[in-house]
């Protein structure tokens, strides 16, 4: 295989290994431009993860600081935007296990969307983002990093902790909680 030139490269690739590479030798600068060229798509993920925005923004910046502490491991085997991609997942799914509202629903067996949600987000069966923000926090988890992230059945389980049985089953769950609630 050919050795890959600078013109083959993208240039955002470049860009972030060149300021990795900087920010790991302490230089805040090179962070900070990391940040604002990735705190978008990583603020659209925990959205989508949590429905609360600000809280959503606030693990967007637990996320960075984790990341910023955690850079002199990175080594580069993953481009940096799917390493912090997995950061900002965890941070998230951190969160929620030590709130556990999701542990609360599993311990119901009950399929129901939460009132408040549904309350608080008028016509819900018209909006897909409002569908899946009134999903429950486990089904809404796997359907966003598998339906959306693209992430693999084996991640998510590795992810979150479960049985790649459990993933397909939330998955399957959250499309059809969707399909009821979008027709």
């Amino acid at each position: 295989m050919a050795a890959e030139t600078a013109e083959s490269i993208p240039s955002a690739e470049i860009s972030d290994e060149l300021m990795v590479a900087r920010a790991q030798r302490g230089d805040s600068r090179a962070f900070e431009s990391l940040y604002r060229q990735h705190h978008r798509r990583i603020y659209a993920l925990c959205c989508r993860m949590l429905v609360d925005r600000s809280l959503a923004e606030e693990l967007v910046q637990e996320a960075f600081i984790n990341a910023w502490r955690q850079l002199p491991n990175f080594r580069g085997d993953a481009k940096f935007s799917s390493w912090l991609h997995r950061i900002a997942v965890n941070a998230v799914i951190s969160y929620q296990r030590k709130n556990s509202r999701w542990l609360n629903w599993l311990k119901s067996g009950t399929d129901d969307i939460p009132e408040q949600l549904a309350a608080e987000t008028p016509g819900l069966k018209r909006d897909l983002e409002g569908a899946i923000a009134a999903l429950p926090d486990r089904a809404r988890q796997v359907f966003v990093l598998c339906d959306v992230e693209g992430y693999s059945h084996e991640e998510v389980g590795e992810l979150l902790g479960v049985a790649v049985g459990t993933s397909k089953a939330q998955l399957f769950r959250a499309r059809e909680l969707l399909r009821g609630m979008l027709q």
